[in-house]
Formats: C-alpha cells, sequence, structure tokens
C-alpha cells in the first residue's frame, strides 16, 4: 500500500509546532521523549461537513479545548492551549487541505528534544487530520467481548489524561478480541464493573432507560458522551443513569452502545456470544444516531453554540 492511498483521501498538508507543513515534512525526532516514553496528549476531533450550505461544522472544541488543558496539566507539561488557538489552527488546516467533507482530527502535544523521561518540555503541538467516516460498521452493529485484559486504575495510569501511553492498555485488549473474532471488546475496572471500549465509552438500554458507568469507574470523561447524556434527556425525557454496571447487565441489557468521536454511536448487538436485542441496533439507540447527526451537521438549529463553522 502506498503512502498517497494511506492517507486516506489525499491529505496533502498537516499542522506541526505552528506552521502548516506538507504531509511528509511532520515528522518528529525519534529521540524525543513522546517516541520513547509516549509522553504525548491529544484531542480526537470531529469535523462535520453540510452539503446544503457548504460549511464544516467543528463539534464541541471548547468542551475538547478544555479537557486537553486538563491532561496537559495531570501531565505537567508546560503550556496551555486557548480555545480561540485550537479553532483557528483546526479552521487553517481545513482550508489549507481544501477539505469539503467530514473529517476526523488529532490534535497533540507532545514532549520534544532529547531529554530524561522527566522532560516536561519544550512542548510540540501537531495536528493530524483524515477524511472519514465512522471507524466501524453503524448500521449492522459490532460484536464485543468482555475483555481480560482490566482497564487503567486511577491510581495506576489514568484515564481521565487522554494520553497515548494509555492506549497501550485498549491496544493489548482489541488485539485479543480480533484474534478471538471479535469486532471490539468492552473493559471492566479492577473492582470488576464495566468500565467503556477500547476508544469509546458505553450506553445500556434496561426498561427503557440509559445507564452509563460514572466518571469515577476508570473512564474518559467523554464529550460525546455528555453530548448524548444532554441529547436524551433533553429530546426524549429520558434521562441517563450513571451509575456502576455489572458484567452480567451486559448479558442482559435490551440495547448496548459505544459512543466517542471517532466511533461517534455504534450498536453492539452481540457480547460474548449473548445476542442483544437479537443483534438488530435497537430503537433508543437509533434515535439517538439520528439526532446525532442532524446536530453535529447543523441540519436542526439545536445547540448551535456547540458548531463551529471553517468556511462561513
Amino acid at each position: 500500500m502506498s503512502r498517497r492511498e494511506w492517507k486516506t483521501g489525499e491529505i496533502e498538508y498537516l499542522f506541526l509546532n505552528g506552521d502548516i507543513v506538507p504531509y511528509e515534512k511532520a515528522v518528529i525526532h525519534i529521540f524525543t521523549p513522546a517516541y520513547r516514553y509516549g509522553a504525548m496528549v491529544f484531542e480526537g476531533i470531529r469535523g462535520y461537513w453540510n452539503e446544503e450550505i457548504k460549511d464544516m461544522y467543528l463539534f464541541r472544541v471548547a468542551e475538547h479545548c478544555k479537557r486537553f488543558n486538563q491532561s496537559l496539566k495531570m501531565m505537567r507539561m508546560d503550556i496551555e492551549i486557548k480555545e480561540e488557538e485550537m479553532v483557528n489552527n483546526l479552521a487553517d488546516l481545513v482550508k489549507k487541505n481544501e477539505i469539503h467533507q467530514t473529517v476526523h482530527f488529532i490534535y497533540s502535544a507532545y514532549v520534544d528534544g532529547d531529554g530524561p523521561m522527566s522532560s516536561r518540555g519544550p512542548i510540540g503541538t501537531a495536528i493530524t487530520v483524515r477524511k472519514t467516516g465512522s471507524t466501524y460498521d453503524v448500521e449492522n452493529g459490532i460484536r464485543c467481548s468482555v475483555s481480560n485484559w482490566r482497564r487503567n486504575a486511577d491510581d495506576s495510569c489514568p484515564m481521565r489524561i487522554k494520553a497515548a501511553a494509555n492506549y497501550q492498555n485498549s491496544r493489548l485488549a482489541l488485539l485479543q478480541a480480533k484474534q478471538d473474532g471479535y469486532d471490539s471488546t468492552i473493559f471492566l475496572n479492577h473492582n470488576g464493573k464495566v468500565s467503556e471500549g477500547p476508544g469509546a465509552c458505553l450506553f445500556i438500554v434496561r426498561e427503557g432507560r440509559l445507564i452509563t458507568p460514572p466518571v469515577t469507574s476508570d473512564i474518559l470523561e467523554g464529550v460525546t458522551r455528555d453530548t448524548i447524556i444532554r441529547l436524551s434527556e433533553e429530546m426524549f425525557n429520558n434521562p441517563a443513569i450513571e451509575r456502576p454496571i455489572d458484567r452480567s447487565e451486559l448479558y442482559i441489557a435490551e440495547e448496548i452502545f459505544f459512543c466517542g468521536s471517532g466511533a461517534e454511536i455504534v450498536p453492539i448487538v452481540n457480547v460474548d456470544g449473548f445476542a442483544v436485542n437479537n443483534e438488530k441496533p435497537g430503537e433508543i439507540t437509533r434515535q439517538l444516531i439520528k439526532v446525532y447527526h442532524e446536530v453535529v451537521t447543523g441540519k436542526t438549529p439545536d445547540h448551535a453554540a456547540w458548531r463551529t463553522a471553517v468556511y462561513a
């Protein structure tokens, strides 16, 4: 496979340390603590194309920027990104690449230079962008295992920090799930309660009510998770319940889905061989997918403050 094919959509430029540079020049040295120790934090952010008005909406940049700075603080990386700066960098990259379709950004900050593991700087910043839809089969749903790997604990390597190093935990679990014939997997935390997926938060439906693990269940405090909680209450009068979830509840749930910036909303139709809703996406999940898509693409006036237009 050629590099150009791998780039997924003819992306010619990326962002590195304040400049928009050609794809092949967006590089860092292998001596950096980012490469050697995973000293990097990031945000996954969506830009949604609205074909009717010919514009792209960046979704909930303020919330992503806030979480990004929280990760930087906990990693003791001496930098703060302002919301306006994040918006401008994302928009400039879209315009430079002349993108007119839905994209996914990775906005990252990393420890540069050639210092030791404890280095706190200098800090580099980078943005990658890909033209891509959901990372899973939304139409038919996916099959998941419950992973033998436990989610990182808050007193070990907190999942509240969206750090590159944390994703080794996800990678181990996902590789095992795929080896065993599943599409993805679901983590338990060290208390044996349901946590989240490798790169997405999780909801179940029981007795028609949405339920999701609390933020103290070793999960990333997801922006999409918060969006689902708010949309469910406002538009369907179905407030989500945040409480610990037992593993066995996954086997008797009426519906289950992942949600995240990259994943969006993905129905889970089988867990450990137990069918969920006859292995079909459930009604509540399908309603949320529809409403979520209308909100993020600006096809509804609701929650206009969540959307930032790029070309307008």
